[in-house]
């Protein structure tokens, strides 16, 4: 999409440039650092699943025995490949005398670089190799039905149980969506455990687990080959157990993970260090494995005025895509989010948001970005909801948005019925078949409103990036730059898990991943 909107280009790189420098500072944070929630996914790459007689989940038995016994800081790759050499034992049956505290730690040797390396390699292989046939799995299901062209109709379900979600999921398929998120269930994103197997007790959502995935991926993959294509299933890889979520979700064939390297930060009082050595390893098993991430900016308009704080959305778009590229994730899987959530009692309102949409459009051209609808401003009035959300509808298609929420004319009433779901799916489909190609037919008025206010957003990200590159990430969130919100540094949920690699500390399946993605781009 060419430059429509007149956006000075150096500003751009400007923006580029500093928000880079904000993303390689931390990551020398990170390169240095890991936590109990990346060493929970090394154990599940490993082969550790399942619970204990009182529903623990073994990762995190291992995990929590490893630091009692003063040796989590060289990782759990190490602890398993010690034993394995030591007894010949895999990880599940350690796990397991682990729990029943048969293992014995005083007694485990230690082994050279040079012997622990062919074991290490072998099980990053079969980790990785799993892994390997679902991406192959989704890109024959696209090959075999083709991609859709234009916007993603994207719905929710949110029951609280799976089989429910299941119905609901496969109903809203045959209505035409095109991507199915399941709502996780209110505070899961606070647990600092994921739960097991299947369930049926979520409130507002349904919980995120390995087998209910499985449930979900095989009810869409039966449901897509009835209807002759490939439905898309999305859930949740943030808060305190992002990168083991994210190595789920691999697993199980997920296709989009919501992964923002600084929702759960602001949102979620998760403590920064902890949420940004996890965004790199959930994000690296993102990128390995094909998933399309979606970044959170939309949350900070439902705190902050949508036009006056706009640029705080498009600075922090800056440094989600660093932070992404930084784990190697291709352009064409950093969803990064925007709202459509100015208010209607704003003159011009329409305009200034589709010249937010468009100016990010052209900014972001290689990101499946994902529009959120308007849901701030719903009173409860169907009829004006469905007005709002057919305008949001209108922006999308003529700018070019990839991943497209769809609004719900009762947003503002209650959790959104199947008939909900229909009507918000006939309205899209609608404005979207009309309006297909007017994006393209159509030009913006040089030096006018929407140019005016596209480069005035962007001249304000550029000082903010600029601002937050001289005095560093951890103290500008102390001062609340985004969203209005303060952190503190040393402050918030889950510090307590992190902690500094020994210089023999291993994550063979981090590396491996990392090397393959290099080599590949």
């Amino acid at each position: 999409m060419h430059n429509k909107l007149e956006i000075d280009k150096k500003t751009v790189a400007s923006c580029r440039k500093n928000a880079g420098k904000i993303a390689k500072n931390i990551q020398k944070y990170i390169s240095l650092h890991s936590t109990v929630a990346v060493e929970r996914t090394v154990c599940r790459l490993f082969g550790v699943d399942g619970v204990d007689d009182i529903e623990v989940p073994y990762p995190n038995i291992v995990v929590d025995a490893l630091a009692e016994y003063g040796i989590l800081e060289n990782g759990a790759a190490d602890f398993f490949t010690r034993a394995y050499l030591h007894k010949g034992i895999s990880a599940m049956e350690t796990a397991k005398l682990i729990s029943t505290y048969r293992f014995d730690f005083e007694s485990l040797p230690m082994f050279t670089a040079r012997e622990k390396a062919p074991y290490l390699a072998q099980q990053a292989e079969s980790a990785l190799a799993g892994i390997r046939v679902q991406k192959k799995q989704r890109n024959l299901f696209l090959e075999k039905y083709g991609d859709k062209q234009g916007p993603l109709l994207y719905v929710i379900v949110a029951t609280g149980d799976i089989r429910e979600d299941v119905t609901q999921a496969v109903a809203a398929a045959n209505q035409g969506a095109d991507v199915i998120a399941v709502i996780r269930t209110t505070g899961q994103s606070l647990l600092d455990y994921v739960p097991y197997g299947e369930t049926h007790e979520g409130f507002g959502g349904t919980y995120a687990t390995q087998e209910n995935f499985k449930i979900m991926r095989s009810a869409l993959d039966a449901a897509g080959e009835k209807l002759g294509k490939y439905i898309r299933l999305c859930n949740y890889c943030s808060g305190l157990c992002m990168p083991e979520i994210a190595a789920m979700g691999a697993v199980e064939r997920l296709d989009m993970m919501l992964n923002d390297a600084l929702y759960g930060i602001l949102f979620r009082n998760i403590n920064m260090k902890r949420t940004l050595v996890d965004q790199y390893f959930s994000r690296v098993i993102n990128a390995f494995a094909g998933i399309i991430i979606n970044t959170g900016e939309d949350n900070y308009l439902t705190t902050s005025d949508a036009y006056k704080e706009a640029h705080t959305v498009l600075a922090s778009q800056f440094i989600n895509e660093q932070f992404a590229l930084l784990a190697c994730l291709p352009k064409e899987q950093i969803g990064l989010g925007h709202a459509f959530e100015i208010s209607p009692s704003l003159e011009n309102s329409f305009v200034y948001e589709l010249a937010q949409a468009q100016m990010i459009r052209e900014i972001f051209p290689e990101a499946p970005l994902k529009y959120m609808p308007p849901t701030k401003h719903k009173t409860g009035d169907i009829f004006m909801a469905n007005v709002q959300d057919a305008l949001f509808n209108m922006v999308t298609i003529l700018t070019g948005q990839k991943i497209h929420l769809l609004g719900m004319p009762t947003e503002a009433i209650h959790t959104p019925f199947m008939s909900d779901r229909a009507i918000s799916l006939e309205n899209a489909g609608y404005i979207f078949t009309a309006m297909k190609d007017l994006g393209a037919e159509i030009s913006y008025k040089k030096d006018g409103i929407m140019s005016v206010r596209a480069n005035e957003v962007l001249n304000k990200a550029d000082s903010l990036i600029r601002e937050i590159a001289e005095k560093g990430l951890f103290p500008s969130l102390g001062e609340g730059v985004f969203a209005d919100i303060r952190r503190g540094e040393d402050e918030g949920r889950g510090l307590e898990g992190v902690f500094v690699k020994s210089k023999d500390y291993q994550n063979p399946f981090m590396d491996e991943m990392v090397s393959e993605l290099k080599e590949q781009s």
